[in-house]
């Protein structure tokens, strides 16, 4: 069977409006003066991978449900200049929409639009399965069509992973997910415990090879071959301006590392450059590191441990 497309994205597809504020948590106030402006753009979860997937030479096709709406077109529009074929589903409810509120420090508080799905909402199985025949891997964001999807997949033998986000490590929804999936990413924010506990429940419940917890600032935690290492930090070239987008980037380099057959480790450290350079993005543009940047900062990296003294 040929497999011409490298990454299938599902979900995630969506309009952020993004609006700075002096701080977070937001004090209580009749109004606040917003600079630099307010700014509504195109991306969210599976946007951001999708496109970070492309950047680095994925052939990347991205799958979602979208509503005949402004937004909707500015996900078609951004998807179109960025080269990524977009199979779309028709979303009755509108496109999926958040307002971001973006702390001095770069970090972030999403608001997302609840009315913007519905509980029966489904992507198409004819459709899920023919893209899924005809890929290589994919990542599968943690919405509700894309859970029914979670079978479909299995059978095709495609593999899998998914971004839990800030699970607490219970809830029984992403769960689901982190339990189908081959490669397993999540944040530590929420969880209770040492991020270990959680990893290793999950690679002993589920079907996970690969299971990997971001810690912001802290680095990162790769979970392969029943050892858990710490991965951190690397440092930016440019200044940091906002953290949004550096799970994805993270991710989408991850996987970059392994369809090009590399160690977990280096997988690892792929994604840590490419979160740190996400977090040099403004959250009101979008941006994804290259290829050639990416190996490039990996190997200096990698000759700079070398170099260093034990």
């Amino acid at each position: 069977m040929s497999r011409d497309i490298d990454v299938l994205v599902l979900g995630g597809a969506g309009v952020d409006t993004i609006v700075h504020v002096p701080e977070l948590p937001l004090p209580y106030a009749d109004s606040h003066m917003i600079d630099p402006g307010i700014r509504t753009r195109a991306g969210q979860t599976g946007d951001f991978v999708a496109l970070g997937l492309g950047a680095l030479g994925l052939r990347t096709h991205h799958l979602d449900m979208l509503g005949a709406d402004p937004e909707g077109d500015l996900v078609r529009a951004l998807h179109r200049d960025h080269g990524i074929p977009l199979t779309e589903v028709p979303q009755p409810a509108g496109t999926k929409r958040a307002v971001n509120l973006v702390g001095p420090d770069g970090r972030r508080l999403s608001l997302y639009d609840a009315t913007r799905a519905h509980p029966d909402d489904r992507l198409p199985e004819p459709t899920v399965r023919a893209l899924a025949e005809a890929s290589r891997h994919a990542h599968v964001s943690i919405t509700q069509p894309c859970a029914h999807a979670l079978p479909l997949l299995r059978e095709s033998g495609t593999t899998i992973s998914t971004d839990l986000h800030n699970w607490d490590g219970e809830n029984p929804y992403q769960k689901e997910f982190a339990l189908a999936a081959d490669i397993v990413f999540l944040s530590t924010t929420a969880l209770t415990g040492t991020p270990e506990r959680t990893m290793r429940a999950i690679a002993e419940r589920g079907r996970a090879e690969l299971v990997v917890a971001t810690a912001g600032a802290e680095g990162a935690y790769l979970l392969a071959d029943d050892e858990v290492t710490h991965i951190p930090t690397t440092t930016p070239r440019r200044p940091v301006v906002d953290s949004n987008g550096a799970g994805d980037a993270f991710a989408s380099a991850f996987l970059f590392g392994r369809l090009n057959g590399e160690s977990p480790q280096r997988c690892a450290r792929y994604g840590a450059v490419a979160g740190a350079y996400a977090c040099t993005v403004p959250s009101t543009e979008v941006d994804a590191i290259g290829r050639d940047e990416l190996l490039l900062q990996v190997a200096e990296l990698e000759a700079s441990t070398v170099a260093a003294p034990h």
